[in-house]
């Protein structure tokens, strides 16, 4: 009895989501496991050293952590034996096959034995056999990946949302986890967001108003409820900054547009995600509740790209960033000499001695006064109905468009899963080559012609688009006018630039010229 040698042998089991989608999932199952290789390890002689489990964890995967374990107790040769149903319950990555049961397992004096796959390593010419499973297994993932992504990639075309937590704002509709909802509280920090901002608060302004108001900023507000959150909660007291207010301000689907594919995987073996192009985003508009209107959103993007500078308070005051030079075309600065402000030629402030440009300096608030008269002779000139008589008259062409641009869309869809069936079909010999050649160009030209539809339309809705802003536009500056201060709401929506040229020395006149945007 003294001579029998002790056999270890260690019992790894797996199961994942991937697997759990097979036809016969139970032959899979943890238990189902841990009972055949238990009985296995016993009908030979072999003493069980411990059996580790992973449950949730993908093939492909190496950061499993009972895997993790079960390798450096091998490293450390506390046992003979690795014992698994198949080799792709150790592991669907053909490169961990050949570091661990190929490369480090015989020099660390492991056996690996796959019970399903007729796998043993003390078996010689049973290597190829095991190569063989472990590209099948690559290639099952591989495929498996790819079905992923074209079920998320057709839900994202049809504006349903995938994502684990939506944007600070909303919330999961409880009866749909693909739409999204307004979250009440948060959403009302939104609008109030957006609300200073057209009123010429900065970025950083407004998040000073936030905390003083001791406003939790978005990532504490979801940890405060309980919610997931994919950020750890960091040390900052739930404080905002004008990152995060930057991103709200320009985040598009707080206007009812569903935006997502911004990042993507680099493969399926890879964690590292990259950023997409824009022109790869999916864009489906009106799939939820907007909380910020379009014409508020439009007219916070312009004052955004203004670029304003404050004057250290956090505000940009009335005009900033639409004024300009009338000679050099450089923006305007604010200065002042302690009691008035003006504004002068940029190039002439930062031109040291050699003064590129003159002066062409302007009191602010004559300015001011000046514009603020100008629109409003300007509007109320412009937009002389009675408002007992606009009644706005339902687009019923803009409805019947938006119908046929969705139509085609799925008519191009449909043509698209089609084509990829049609060449299935050459493949497997359904078809023939001829058939095929007459099919795809007939589903060619029809698509063609769908495309240029779609184009057309989307030209339409633009133009109507545009009117329709103006409209809006103009009646949106009525209910401004009522107040004593034009708004810089108002002055960004409607004046693209104002130029102000050198004055006249002899006469003391300037000429101020306004470019509108209509």
């Amino acid at each position: 009895m003294g001579g029998c040698k002790q056999i270890l042998c260690a019992i790894y089991t797996r199961l994942s989501k991937e697997d759990e989608d097979k036809h016969q999932p139970e032959s899979e199952s943890i238990q189902n496991q841990k009972s055949l290789l238990t009985h296995y390890a016993i009908e030979h002689g072999w003493d069980i050293y411990s059996i580790f489990c992973d449950e949730d964890y993908s093939g492909v995967d190496s950061e499993r952590p009972d895997f993790n374990r079960m390798i450096q107790a091998a490293k450390q040769k506390k046992f003979q034996i690795v014992l698994c149903k198949s080799q792709s319950r150790f592991t669907r990555d053909m490169e961990l096959v050949e570091k661990y049961i190929h490369g480090l397992f015989p020099i660390w004096g492991i056996r690996f034995i796959a019970v399903a796959d007729n796998a043993d390593t003390e078996v010689k010419g049973n290597k190829k056999a095991r190569q063989i499973n472990g590209l099948v297994n690559e290639w099952y993932l591989e495929d498996l990946s790819e079905n992923i992504r074209m079920v998320f990639d057709l839900k994202r075309r049809e504006g349903k949302y995938i994502g684990g937590f939506p944007i600070y704002g909303y919330q999961k509709d409880p009866e749909d986890k693909n739409h999204i909802i307004p979250d009440p509280e948060a959403a009302e920090v939104v609008r109030q967001i957006y609300q200073w901002s057209l009123e010429g608060h900065g970025r950083q302004n407004i998040a000073y108003l936030l905390n003083q108001q001791g406003v939790p900023n978005p990532t504490r507000y979801k940890a405060e409820r309980g919610w997931t959150c994919n950020h750890p909660i960091k040390n900052d007291f739930g404080l905002w900054n004008k990152v995060t207010i930057g991103r709200i301000l320009t985040n598009e689907m707080y206007t009812g547009v569903m935006i997502q594919g911004r990042r993507k995987k680099v493969s399926y073996k890879s964690k590292l995600i990259i950023d997409t192009p824009e022109d790869q985003w999916y864009r489906v508009e009106g799939t939820h509740e907007a909380i910020i209107d379009r014409a508020t959103f439009e007219a916070v993007q312009q004052s955004l790209r203004l670029r304003a500078k404050t004057d250290g308070s956090g505000e940009a005051h009335l005009l900033s960033g639409l004024v300009k030079c009338a000679d050099c075309g450089s923006t305007m600065s604010k200065c002042s000499n302690g009691k008035q402000s003006y504004l002068r030629c940029k190039l002439y402030a930062d031109s040291g001695k050699n003064k590129l440009c003159t002066r062409h300096s302007v009191r602010l608030d004559q300015l001011i006064e000046l514009v603020s008269d100008r629109i409003r002779y300007y509007v109320q000139t412009y937009y002389q109905l009675d408002p007992s008589d606009f009644q706005p008259q339902k687009d019923t062409r803009r409805e019947a468009l938006e119908q046929e641009r969705k139509s085609i869309a799925a008519q191009l869809e449909k043509r698209s899963q089609a084509l990829k069936t049609l060449y299935l079909d050459k493949v497997a010999g359904v078809i023939s080559e001829s058939q095929f050649v007459e099919l795809n160009q007939s589903f060619l030209q029809e698509k063609s012609r769908l495309e240029r539809r779609l184009a057309y339309i989307g030209e339409e809705l633009a133009q109507r688009e545009d009117a329709q802003q103006q409209t809006d536009l103009m009646e949106r500056a009525r209910e401004l006018l009522k107040l004593e201060t034009v708004p810089r709401e108002l002055v960004v929506g409607l004046i693209d630039r104002i130029e102000i040229g050198e004055r006249n020395p002899d006469t003391g006149q300037q000429n101020v010229s306004i470019t509108w945007k209509f």
